[in-house]
């Protein structure tokens, strides 16, 4: 469990197998459509809407294969909004990718003279952080973006991407420290520094 993240509620491994899964249902998006959406728009934007109905959509389909002794709702909510964000992976990537060049050239644009110096700061970082992003493997982003968006723990993580804890923990670790390097080299190249 994260610091700040709430504790996992007894209702939140449901029996989705009873006579009236409609009902049951209707309360888990009541519960986790809101939080899933503000993930889901941090990773791709508008398309958020669409994955949160098909999320909730593949979870009614499959309520079969839903085993709560397995894992809490959340997560395997969280998993299919992930395996159906892995489809829309391209898009992500080119989406990032935008972010860096924008934030790039309104770094590059010398014609506004008022702009701050921590203004232009914080769009080069953006775009070296959005092109870090965008060059890290689909699984390794996915790790850090349920972890850090999302407020997932790492054995939600776990669950919702079908991999075991030491996996999580190992990507987490691996991209975190990928990322201090990218930022480290980002900064020296900024500064000048050798």
């Amino acid at each position: 469990m994260t610091a700040g993240s709430p504790a996992p509620a007894a209702d939140d491994r449901p029996d989705l197998s009873g006579p009236h899964p409609g009902r049951v249902f209707g309360q888990l998006f009541d519960r986790h459509a809101r939080p899933l959406h503000r993930y889901l728009a941090r990773r791709v934007g508008d398309l958020a809407d669409d994955l949160v109905g098909e999320t909730f959509l593949v979870a009614f389909q499959t309520r079969a294969a839903y085993r709560p002794d397995r894992g809490t709702a959340r997560a395997w909510l969280y998993g299919i909004a992930t395996n159906l964000l892995r489809r829309h992976h391209r898009q992500e990537v080119r989406g990032l990718r935008a972010a860096a060049r924008a934030a790039g050239s309104a770094a590059g644009d010398e014609g506004h003279e008022n702009r701050v110096a921590a203004r232009v700061d914080a769009a080069a970082r953006t775009r070296h952080l959005a092109g870090a992003l965008a060059g890290l493997e689909p699984g390794d982003r996915d790790v850090l973006l349920l972890t850090s968006w999302a407020g997932l723990d790492t054995n939600e993580v776990a669950e919702a991407l079908g991999v075991p804890v030491g996996t999580v923990r190992s990507r987490l670790h691996r991209v975190r420290r990928k990322l201090r390097g990218h930022a480290s080299n980002t900064e020296h190249a900024r500064t000048g520094d050798e």
